[in-house]
């Protein structure tokens, strides 16, 4: 044996010689402490949304039965105090309970060990809006290209890879989603809402943020989606830099193919009856009520007819 060679036990210290293996064991098993709400302070650019809805009620019931029975996740911060890595929703319902405490496992993380924890804790919730997976999906994803300090081709494919299979998804799924962190909030709130699917959503992703915000005026006003072709020929257009008001008006007032009966009635020829500025929700409402009163006044004459 080489003279002063280091031979590695295992061991963390020198009590631990005189441990069996269950003690052993024991002295390394995260410890939960209790932890004042007020010491906690959310997760840098959490992702996750906190939201009063039926889930967090279900959750302040048990808490308020049985306690936190699941301890969050916290790392120390330089100026004092304790960064959530996991437990926000836990923390909002216990502040709301009236409660001063919660049971917190507490660690030594680096960022980018705290960003990846945070993400994958969070993705085992059963439902995770889109733009909670885009952000979740782009934070870890930076984590682990510095991590690695990934800069070959080849290294962040890899990196992308290793968020999908986490999360069970496609790398090409993963990059889906973070693409929709490129659409303005408004936009990117009809896809949580279900007005927009994922696939048509990415290609809007494209647009520029002026654009995104004149298409949203005309998505909101009357009302209309586009279909993913639309959302082709959205994007082609702001590329051929042919995006306009009027264009993108044209392009969204067609009717989508999967609509089978409709009356088609070109723009120009309708817009004669009304005023400028009028919006396509409002011509087809005056369309509809004035086809109401035409309809009463063939029966009104029926009637006339009868009574002869």
């Amino acid at each position: 044996m080489k003279k002063n060679q280091v031979i590695d036990l295992g061991l963390t210290g020198y009590d631990e010689l005189f441990m069996n293996d269950q003690e052993r064991a024991d002295i390394r098993k995260p410890k939960v402490e209790e932890i004042p709400l007020s010491e906690l302070t959310s997760f840098k650019d959490h992702p996750f949304k906190v939201k009063n809805d039926e889930e967090m009620s279900e959750l302040m019931k048990s808490i308020a039965d049985s306690g936190v029975l699941a301890p969050a996740l916290a790392r120390p911060k330089d100026g004092g105090g304790y960064e959530l890595i996991s437990g926000h929703r836990r923390l909002a319902a216990c502040k709301a309970l009236g409660m001063e405490t919660m049971p917190v496992i507490i660690r030594d993380l680096t960022d980018e060990e705290a960003v990846i924890t945070m993400v994958d804790s969070n993705l085992q919730r059963e439902h995770i809006l889109p733009s909670e997976k885009a952000f979740a999906y782009k934070m870890k994803l930076e984590a682990i290209k510095h991590q690695g300090k990934a800069s070959t081709q080849l290294a962040q494919k890899l990196s992308v890879e290793l968020v999908g299979d986490a999360a069970g998804e496609s790398k090409d799924q993963v990059r889906r989603y973070i693409r929709l962190t490129e659409l303005i909030p408004d936009i990117l709130q009809m896809v949580d809402d279900g007005k927009i699917a994922l696939t048509p959503a990415v290609e809007l992703s494209y647009l520029q943020d002026f654009e995104q915000e004149a298409l949203f005026s005309i998505m909101d006003c009357d009302e209309v989606t586009p279909s993913l072709s639309q959302a082709q020929r959205l994007r082609r257009m702001s590329e051929d830099q042919t995006f306009t008001d009027r264009t993108a008006m044209q392009v969204l007032s067609e009717v989508k193919g999967n609509q089978v009966e409709y009356v088609k009635v070109p723009m120009d020829q309708l817009r004669s009856y009304f005023r400028s500025g009028t919006s396509i929700k409002q011509m087809t409402e005056t369309l509809v009520k004035a086809m109401e009163f035409y309809n009463k006044h063939l029966e009104r004459q029926r009637r006339d007819r009868d009574a002869r």
